[in-house]
């Protein structure tokens, strides 16, 4: 994520990292080297954590994944092994980062955004934050997850949609295959946006909203109605010509970059002052934080063009005060 250095807490004990700024890439003139410093330098927007998610697709479609002339029936062993593969992704992923940084607690509370811990509380199903989120991310998460891969499958079996050869154009496979992290980014605002529609707000995205202190598990914990309007950003795939990998990366990208964006910590430190940087996502902790602001993320600034922008400071910090007292009086 890109922005200005801070790294201090506020009076409220939050870890404020950084004043969050738009990408290079989107500045007016443009500043072509920062632009590709931002895109291809470390930290940047390929490395370390989009770069790592674009392989395991490729592993996932090549050693994971029935072959694709087993599927144009629905049969139960082939779906059986879809669900248990995206169910150990998962539990890799955001039990990783929950194992490292909950269990654990190898760095303490060095950069936490919110330095106190998740737990029991009555709001949460079984009375327990953890509990609760590992219960809606399985069993509601990677079900419908599973769903709209295996139904992509299906379709793209029996012919139903178009099939991208890869041999024929390279050219368009691999910008379709870059082109999903930004797609993905639309999606997730138009999507978001649309859920804190106060009906739909009440009726579905309020389970995840409990979550306020956040933690991994808490980025798949979804009503099943807001899990069936999440992963619809696989539907590009069935409109324009695609291949199965690249369904199978626009899932993942939202099935895992969901625990990632909510480890609640802004590195993860490897060894004294090695760290990986970037390990969450300080822009979407601010949504939960405040509620109506920063529905996408920074990648593409959606909430910057459309006046719902959090920059992380105390002149935004007092802004938002300003439009929740004026909205919920």
């Amino acid at each position: 994520m890109t922005g200005t250095a801070r790294d201090s807490r506020d009076n409220r004990g939050e870890w404020q990292p950084r004043i969050i700024t738009s990408p290079a890439i989107f500045d007016w003139p443009p500043r072509p080297l920062a632009a590709l410093k931002w895109l291809f330098g470390y930290p940047g927007y390929l490395l370390p954590w989009i770069g790592f998610l674009m392989l395991i697709p490729l592993v996932t479609w090549f050693f994971l994944t029935p072959d694709l002339a087993t599927m144009k029936t629905f049969e139960f062993d082939w779906i059986a092994t879809v669900f248990f593969r995206n169910v150990g992704l998962l539990v890799l992923v955001a039990g990783g980062f929950h194992f490292r940084f909950y269990i654990q607690k190898a760095q303490g509370t060095r950069y936490k955004y919110n330095e106190n811990w998740p737990g029991k509380h009555r709001r949460f199903l079984f009375g327990h934050q953890t509990r609760d989120n590992i219960f809606w991310s399985i069993v509601s998460g990677c079900t419908v997850w599973t769903a709209y891969e295996v139904v992509s499958y299906w379709l793209f079996a029996n012919g139903h949609i178009g099939y991208l050869n890869w041999e024929q154009h390279p050219v368009y496979f691999v910008l379709l295959y870059l082109a999903i992290n930004p797609l993905r980014t639309i999606h997730f605002y138009l999507t978001h946006r649309l859920l804190h529609w106060q009906p739909l707000y009440r009726a579905a995205h309020y389970l995840h909203h409990k979550n306020v202190n956040i933690g991994p598990w808490s980025g798949l914990s979804m009503h099943p109605v807001e899990h069936l309007i999440y992963f619809t950003g696989v539907l590009f795939h069935w409109v324009l010509l695609a291949h199965p990998l690249h369904a199978i990366f626009h899932l993942q990208h939202a099935g895992l970059m969901a625990p990632y964006g909510h480890t609640g910590f802004e590195n993860l430190v490897i060894k004294g002052d090695r760290k990986l940087p970037g390990s969450s996502d300080y822009f979407h902790y601010l949504h939960h934080r405040y509620f109506e602001c920063n529905y996408g993320a920074i990648d593409v600034p959606l909430d910057k063009w459309f006046g719902t922008f959090h920059d992380g400071s105390a002149k935004a910090h007092e802004a938002m005060q300003k439009i929740r007292q004026q909205v919920h009086g």
